[in-house]
């Protein structure tokens, strides 16, 4: 299990505000393909983007399929919790991030027929998706917002000031 702070160099925090905005730019690229019959959430990132992309595109069939691979700060081995049993053909598979890819490949491989999209994507992952939005660099953590919180942080001045 390889541990956060040794591969990440950079954090990406996303806020509510925004990943709601990234959500509904994916649902607009989305819209254009085709009626879809449902969306497959992988969870648990995918619950909050696929329950958004399911308002815009006026989707009311929602299924998860659950996979763990991730604590907070590491990514270790790939558990299928759930998994569907479907080919997927007319689904969008929605994730929140596609990292490595490996998680990603492993529910391609279950659900090969999907249209799999995501939110935020990494260069090694990118070709696993079918659609994604935003590309962040593979050093990046993205710090999502169910895994922060706001908190006042003392100015750089003041930092400064305690040093001397």
């Amino acid at each position: 299990m390889s541990d956060k702070k040794d591969q990440y160099k950079k954090t990406y925090p996303i806020s509510w505000e925004q990943l709601h905005r990234d959500s509904k730019a994916l649902a607009w690229r989305l819209v254009e393909l085709q009626e879809w019959e449902g969306i497959i959430a992988i969870t648990r990132g995918g619950l909050v983007p696929a329950a958004i992309i399911a308002r815009e595109l006026d989707i009311h069939m929602v299924d998860t399929v659950c996979i763990s691979s991730y604590t907070w700060q590491a990514q270790g081995e790939i558990n299928i919790i759930k998994p569907v049993d479907k080919d997927g053909d007319g689904w969008l598979l929605i994730d929140d991030l596609v990292d490595t890819g490996k998680t990603a490949a492993v529910v391609r491989n279950m659900i090969p027929r999907a249209h799999f999209a995501t939110v935020y994507a990494k260069p090694a992952g990118r070709p696993v998706v079918d659609t994604f939005i935003t590309e962040v660099s593979q050093e990046t953590w993205i710090l999502f917002p169910w895994d922060s919180e706001s908190r006042f942080v003392q100015p750089i001045a003041g930092i400064k000031q305690e040093k001397l």
